[in-house]
């Protein structure tokens, strides 16, 4: 396999990796508004809450490495595709 090819197919697998990063930000986003709304004197799960607040804050870092790397490997098909 080229440089090109590989270089596709791993924008490919950032893409999906930036979506499935997404996917978990939105889900921690709303879960942690339900519990604030409908389970705020319930401790377990505040407790429950304040570690999805972590892996929130976990994922959105993870996904702006993985949006850098993305971008990077974009950078280079972009390059080689205009020589």
């Amino acid at each position: 396999m080229n440089k090109v090819k590989n270089l596709e197919s791993a924008l490919e697998a950032r893409k999906s990796e930036v979506m499935s990063y997404q996917l978990n930000i939105d889900n921690y986003d709303r879960a942690i508004a339900k519990i604030n709304a409908e389970y705020a004197d319930n401790p377990a799960m505040i407790a429950f809450r304040d570690r999805l607040a972590n892996l929130l804050e976990e994922h959105k870092t993870e996904q702006l490495k993985a949006i850098i790397i993305r971008d990077v490997i974009a950078d280079q098909l972009s390059e080689l595709e205009a020589l």
